[in-house]
């Protein structure tokens, strides 16, 4: 299959592994910032081709994982209502709030419903005028688009009973939040390809220059991940911080310029509170004020509403790369994907669920 096969050959992973084997000199921290790409490292065995002196470190790039805490209460809340029909993608069902779950508001009876596209939501909302629609807005720079798209939809059709309860984020703030950290040990960094193929990746430029760190934008497969890695380490012991590009086949500098101007039409950058880290100033998209009467949070006086995580769980220390998934006690034990307690176990892009699916035999062989 063109576009998957190559880049999971084992020819080239070889190549590329003895590559990086023979140009590293001493030890280097890299960050892989998407969750895609964590769970193909752990799946394929990546990290275990590399040099003993490379390190691999995970970042916050799974948006399931990084929607705070009240904003799933918020939803749950919403859902539970009588005159709503709530709509979300699957991912976003088992995500625990302090007050449940989506999945458990829909067995107490709310008409929660998954949808494969925002636009869905549009139509279940033209098809039922006398309920209020609401569609769960979450994701990085990937999403806007079609959250966007959305919005200009129901704006163009005049819905007064289509919402969506918002929580993009950014993902160049929060690199640049874990840069600033005084504990920081993240020397190089791999972007994730899908948001770049959005946004380009000129946003990267000042914050290589300013940090001296590489950025690689990289793809999802392992000859991906392995060549992102060999281009960071090439410049890391050359001594150079430049913005690099592997995955070429869908990136372009600039990204894609129509899908930024319809995200920038609709929404406007707010600071937006990361799940287990905090709120990042600019880190997230909110309505502009035209579309107000989009936003959910409004419609249904649910604004200025706060939440405390688990304080068993430390998936906030994982999304920075301070900690990894088997440093926390209670994984594998108090928290497991059937009673996870924070998303990074619930989410297919979570770090903890990646290695309670691809390295717990590990875990037992060692424990």
């Amino acid at each position: 299959m063109r576009f998957i096969d190559e880049y999971r050959d084992a020819h080239a992973v070889r190549q590329f592994a003895q590559a990086i084997a023979q140009i590293t000199t001493r030890g280097w921290t890299i960050m892989e910032v998407c969750g895609g790409q964590t769970h193909a490292i752990v799946k394929y065995g990546v990290d275990e081709l590399l040099p003993p002196q490379i390190t691999l470190l995970h970042g916050p790039g799974c948006p399931v994982c990084v929607t705070p805490v009240e904003l799933i209460d918020k939803a749950v809340e919403i859902a539970a209502r009588a005159d709503v029909i709530f709509t979300s993608f699957g991912d976003m069902l088992r995500v625990p709030g302090t007050r449940g779950d989506l999945l458990s508001a829909k067995a107490r009876g709310a008409d929660v419903r998954i949808v494969y596209s925002p636009l869905d939501a549009v139509k279940i909302a033209r098809s039922n005028p006398d309920r209020q629609v609401v569609f769960f807005a979450v994701g990085f720079e990937t999403t806007a688009p079609a959250n966007a798209m959305a919005v200009a939809q129901a704006a163009k059709l005049a819905l007064t009973n289509f919402t969506i309860l918002v929580s993009h984020v950014l993902v160049p703030p929060a690199i640049e939040a874990i840069l600033g950290s005084e504990d920081n040990q993240v020397q190089g960094f791999l972007a994730a390809g899908h948001v770049c193929a959005v946004v380009g990746y000129e946003e990267y430029l000042p914050l290589a220059a300013r940090y001296r760190v590489p950025f690689v934008v990289t793809g999802f497969e392992p000859v991906d991940i392995l060549q992102g890695i060999y281009m960071t380490i090439r410049q890391l012991e050359e001594g150079r911080a430049e913005v690099e590009n592997q995955y070429a086949r869908a990136v372009r500098r600039e990204g894609n310029l129509p899908a930024q101007k319809l995200v920038t039409d609709i929404f406007e950058v707010v600071p937006r509170k990361w799940r287990g880290i905090g709120e990042i100033p600019a880190s997230g998209l909110g309505l502009r004020p035209p579309y107000h009467t989009f936003d959910a949070e409004r419609r249904f006086g649910l604004t200025g509403y706060t939440a405390d995580e688990s304080p068993l769980c430390i998936s906030g220390q994982v999304l920075q790369g301070k900690r990894k998934p088997f440093d926390c006690p209670a994984y594998g034990t108090l928290c497991n994907p059937e009673h996870p307690l924070g998303a990074t176990m619930v989410s297919n892009e979570g770090a903890c669920a990646a290695y309670y699916r691809y390295r717990r035999q590990e875990l037992t062989a060692d424990g």
